[in-house]
């Protein structure tokens, strides 16, 4: 039975577990691209789409501690409310996410740089509105445009969900490495980085 809120651990604690051989699972959510850019040793890339999609098959190969990892925390907290219907015990959200394990100084591997999703969003939410409204200088229903973003956006902070987000995810620019459900199962069934 969820709560609602997730269990979290912070970044120094999990780095005191890693360090002394009592490492949980870790499951980073984010986009295979993100992943590659810049992830904890020994986490394993099973991004959000594909934890919901495969929660239950997934389950059986997460029967210890886990916890997960995305940017800030949030797809995290998605993921863990996934698992828990699910009937998964156990599951922690690493506090600020990769951010907050980046702040600490905490050891990484990196790849690829890309932009993070958030910034993506930005991006491509601010260059919308910004032709929106040039545009509606010489016809006029364009302004609706920006309106729609922006509700788009009020909603995404009220509900805890992106759709722009998600849809970015989509991108190839994002996609990394291939990334499906046998691939995941293998890796955590194999054994630990």
């Amino acid at each position: 039975m969820t709560t609602g809120t997730p269990a979290i651990i912070q970044a120094t604690d999990l780095q005191h577990l890693i360090a002394t051989g009592s490492a949980p699972r870790l499951i980073d959510v984010r986009s295979p691209g993100e992943f590659e850019t810049a992830h904890i040793p020994g986490s394993y890339n099973v991004p959000l789409d594909l934890l919901r999609e495969h929660r239950d098959e997934l389950r059986a190969h997460l029967d210890e501690q886990v916890v997960l990892v995305c940017r800030s925390g949030q797809r995290a907290a998605t993921a863990e409310a996934a698992l828990a219907a699910a009937g998964l015990p156990n599951v922690r959200v690493l506090h600020g996410g990769i951010t907050a394990w980046q702040a600490v100084g905490a050891p990484i591997c990196t790849g690829r740089a890309r932009w993070d999703l958030e910034r993506q969003v930005r991006l491509t939410a601010g260059s919308i509105v910004l032709v929106a409204v040039l545009a509606s200088v010489v016809f006029p229903p364009a302004k609706w445009v920006a309106a729609f973003i922006g509700a788009g956006l009020t909603f995404a902070a009220l509900s805890n969900t992106c759709a722009m987000g998600m849809l970015l995810s989509k991108l190839p620019y994002n996609r990394g490495p291939r990334t499906d459900l046998d691939g995941v199962v293998a890796a955590l069934a194999g054994p630990r980085p």
